[in-house]
């Protein structure tokens, strides 16, 4: 059988990436990459296996024997290494999120046009159980035609903010603005009904007391209203900073409506879904577990089991496999775009902006120079406020008490 020689770039989300190269017959893996005591900690975990393991990314790409690289280190640098991983004749499979500016993503697009390798992205949400059986049940006709649906990923951070930004004030996720981290709440939707999105509004919930704690400068909480190019509209909503965590998707169709439990139901979050058909005005609501459909070993991977089907996937492409189901980079920008327009209409007043169609070569040359973001190193004279109202004023402090924190937990 032939298999798929892989390398993983950052060994602390790359784990799970790692896992999957360990637990399946299609892949191997023959290289990691990280620059933190965690490569230590993998040479340990895996020695004599023939993997090699690298703390400086020049001489992982140039010197590791591998066909794909997995690149799992800072959301904000994705970019740039898949377009060095891409020009050097690797396949890439990219966590979220794929770019940080416009510039990034013309970038990004024309790499992988130019390599004619294979690029996935890794939303993982969306080949959680609930969304691929909404997908199914869509694709069907079951639901009819498909006129609006709602997507929410809630994450209280607060717990575990320290350890994330190793209590840099300048750390990407201090500086990320409400609305970027969008797609595990837009990425799914987008999944299910196959439209591309056209145009959003944004909106912020204002800066918080916990968004003060946790040392992050933006609004807790983002929300897009979303219209796709049918004129259905989807409402997506998320955040690093509400007091609860949720993980939710809804669906209505001209026929019924599907939805997922909530993340702190009991009864199974996104395993379970309920399904509400509307027949002959009878209504007919059922609700059940949709049935894994990947790889036995799978089940068990994290976010119920969508990470070995992410990777699955993305190495059936690679060998030629017609029914292989990757998000590719066109489709990772239409996840990806709504946010970074939905921030931009919420630094003017929510005026809707109409998302650019990548695809088109012509409209890219409209952003090729478009650097505009809340990252200081990479946005040079279109450096965005973090927040409508300007960058929060957080003390020192703060982020000394999370050194402190790391400190005595001996991860610093």
């Amino acid at each position: 059988m032939k298999q798929v020689k892989i390398g993983v770039l950052g060994a602390r989300r790359g784990q799970d990436m790692i896992r999957f190269c360990m637990n399946t017959e299609t892949a191997v893996l023959t290289a990691i990459c990280d620059n933190s005591p965690k490569l230590q900690e993998m040479e340990a975990k895996y020695p004599n296996q023939g993997i090699r393991f690298f703390s400086d990314f020049d001489s992982f790409l140039q010197e590791a024997d591998m066909d794909a690289v997995v690149l799992a280190n800072y959301a904000n640098d994705h970019a740039p290494f898949a377009i060095r991983c891409l020009n050097a004749g690797k396949h890439v499979m990219s966590e979220v999120l794929p770019v940080e500016t416009m510039a990034e993503a013309v970038a990004l697009i024309e790499a992988v046009e130019k390599s004619g390798k294979v690029y996935a992205y890794g939303e993982n949400y969306c080949y959680m159980p609930a969304p691929r059986e909404m997908k199914k049940l869509l694709k069907e006709g079951r639901l009819g035609k498909f006129e609006y649906g709602e997507g929410e990923y809630m994450h209280n951070c607060e717990p575990d903010w320290a350890s994330l930004t190793l209590a840099d004030p300048m750390h990407w996720r201090n500086r990320m603005y409400s609305t970027y981290y969008c797609t595990h709440s837009i990425g799914p939707l987008l999944f299910i009904t196959g439209e591309r999105p056209v145009r959003v509004s944004g909106f912020e919930v204002p800066f918080n007391d916990r968004m003060y704690r946790m040392g992050a400068q933006a609004g807790p909480i983002g929300t897009e209203i979303i219209t796709l190019e049918s004129g259905a509209l989807l409402k997506s909503i998320h955040g690093v900073g509400p007091s609860e965590n949720s993980i939710w998707y809804s669906i209505y169709g001209s026929e019924g409506r599907v939805e997922s439990a909530r993340e702190d139901a009991e009864n199974g979050a996104v395993d379970l879904v309920y399904l509400n058909l509307t027949k002959n005005k009878v209504k007919n609501l059922t609700s059940y577990e949709p049935a894994y459909q990947g790889e036995e070993a799978g089940k068990t991977s994290n976010h119920n089991g969508a990470d070995h089907l992410v990777m699955e996937h993305f190495v059936k492409k690679i060998l030629g496999d017609p029914e292989a189901e990757i998000i590719d980079v066109y489709r990772a920008m239409d996840m990806f775009l709504p946010g970074l327009f939905a921030y931009r209409s919420i630094l003017h007043g929510n005026m809707p902006y109409e998302i650019p169609d990548l695809r088109d070569p012509a409209v890219r040359e409209r952003y090729r120079n478009d650097t505009s973001c809340t990252n200081p190193e990479k946005a040079g004279e279109n450096l965005l406020p973090v927040s409508p109202g300007g960058d929060p004023q957080i003390p020192d402090s703060v982020y000394a008490a999370h050194r402190q924190k790391l400190i005595d937990n001996k991860v610093l």
